[in-house]
């Protein structure tokens, strides 16, 4: 067996490599390499660049940075005895999304095993990470984060989205799979995903998994409660038209919440419409709000709605009226050439043609009197500005969501079983929570969290060897002053990062 023994020779104290042996009945040993010097207590590997060797080129940049995002908020240690396996399928995820067979091919071009303390993955240990995440509670441990989050980052309340979306299920044997309402129209098996982020930042706080054929507002009840028993109140909810109903909203009061939402055009709301719009008062620039990339002209007044008293606005956007009105124009124009041409048009459109094919103007006067209308209902007394601001701030929650589907692949989800449905749906929400609180960080750059992985991405790990010594190194690509750049807005430290299990030259 081999040993490493300190030879001192003069002030310096090398290290070696040796092996014992016996011969003639005497113990001795063998020199077998050299592995290099002590200095002030630490081994300074010896090694020739001449003769080195590149063994390998590993993915460094990008994980390095998650992983300083996840070590801020302790997520491994709340990932319990599997955290170390959850997060490189949560990194991967975020970085490049994997099916769990092709996982291990990937991890292999990282430095994961460095980063992680983890030297391999198979297909069945990430199953069994998977299983472990339902075998905790899930929403203690979302809570659980985002009571370290608030603390880290220092949220402020300044109240909070909730919106639900749907995602496809390729497979007929999971129960939560069912097929129900689609905003895109694909009746395919679905599943649905609410999601509660922070107005501040766009800070996931928790999400839930529902049957694919519950409707949006019928989702609602089951947040509250979540959210009663995190003890969260006394701030705004904001949610989108989908999710209104009566009931929702005197439950909020109920719970001491106030909420902004947007309301379905429905026939007495439509009689408010008409008393404002068309006509001078609604466009006129006195009732104009402009947003960054829009403007509203906003018309507010005192309502009730299903017995809670609160202040109606009627939004109109000319530029989304105009767009729908140009459109519905092209639509009709084609159906008129099909029509000579006695072909079928879409059902759709018949209702804008005559018996004789002629353009019945006043189907086509009524419909384009709501374009471009939103309707807003606020259980505070907001000014037209403040209601808009807040309603239209949910983009965030739509970009996160975009987020969920698009950059960690939400969407196929594969697994069939329930509890992998929900633990890969729990991946992909660790996933946007990194990327959402690197986008905290790198705020101030006037970058988001995609570009400044995307910028790290050139920084490598290189693999070195000398074939003489056998002595192992690594060596990080020079980092650029942007890459230095974020990681010193992340944290400090991390540019002055070193392996310290092998040895960095």
């Amino acid at each position: 067996m081999s040993f490493i023994r300190k030879v001192k020779v003069g002030k310096n104290t090398y290290l070696v490599e040796v092996e014992g042996y016996r011969e003639n009945g005497k113990v001795k040993q063998r020199y077998i390499r050299s592995i290099g010097k002590e200095v002030d207590g630490k081994t300074v590997l010896s090694g020739s660049i001449d003769k080195a060797q590149i063994t390998r080129v590993s993915i460094y940049g990008p994980l390095l940075i998650l992983n300083e995002i996840s070590q801020q908020i302790s997520l491994q240690r709340s990932l319990g005895v599997y955290g170390d396996c959850i997060l490189a399928l949560v990194y991967a995820h975020c970085l490049q999304p994997k099916s769990l067979n092709k996982l291990q091919q990937w991890f292999s071009k990282t430095d994961l095993n460095h980063i992680l303390d983890l030297e391999d993955v198979t297909e069945a240990t990430l199953l069994r990470a998977l299983d472990s995440l339902e075998e905790q509670d899930p929403q203690s441990l979302q809570l659980h984060l985002f009571e370290k989050i608030k603390r880290t980052y220092q949220l402020e309340n300044k109240g909070l989205f909730y919106d639900v979306t749907n995602t496809y299920f390729y497979g007929v044997n999971c129960p939560l799979a069912k097929r129900g309402h689609s905003k895109d129209g694909k009746n395919k098996p679905q599943i649905q995903i609410g999601l509660v982020i922070t107005r501040d930042g766009g800070i996931p706080i928790f999400h839930k998994v529902f049957d694919g054929n519950i409707h949006d507002a019928r989702t609602l009840s089951d947040v509250f409660t979540t959210l009663r028993e995190a003890g969260i109140k006394d701030t705004t909810i904001v949610w989108d038209r989908g999710v209104s109903s009566k009931n929702n909203l005197q439950e909020a009061l109920e719970l001491g919440f106030h909420v902004i939402c947007g309301l379905a055009l429905n026939p007495e709301l439509k009689r408010e419409v008409d008393k404002v719009h068309p006509g001078p008062e609604l466009s006129s620039i006195k009732n104009r709000v402009k947003l960054e990339n829009s403007a509203f002209y906003v018309v507010g007044k005192n309502y009730t709605y299903g017995g809670v008293k609160g202040h109606l606005y009627i939004c109109l956007n000319r530029k989304i009226h105009d767009g729908t009105q140009e459109r519905r124009y092209d639509h009709i124009h084609e159906a008129q050439k099909m029509l000579a041409e006695n072909k079928h048009i879409h059902e759709g459109l018949r209702k804008y043609f005559n018996k004789d094919n002629t353009v019945n103007e006043k189907r086509l006067k009524e419909a384009e009197k709501y374009d471009g209308i939103s309707l807003l209902f606020s259980t505070k007394n907001l000014s037209s500005e403040e209601a808009v601001k807040a309603y239209f701030e949910k983009d965030l929650i739509e970009k996160a969501f975009k987020t969920l589907k698009g950059i960690v692949e939400l969407r196929p989800v594969r697994h069939w079983l329930e509890d992998r449905v929900k633990a890969h749906v729990f991946i992909c929400y660790l996933s946007y929570l990194l990327l959402s609180l690197l986008n905290c960080k790198v705020k101030p750059l006037n970058i988001n969290a995609i570009q400044a992985l995307d910028e790290l991405e050139s920084m490598y790990k290189v693999h070195i060897i000398d074939p003489e010594t056998k002595n192992e190194f690594t060596k990080t690509v020079t980092l650029t002053k942007q890459q230095k750049t974020i990681l010193r807005t992340v944290n400090r430290k991390l540019t002055r990062c070193s392996d310290k299990k092998r040895g960095e030259t």
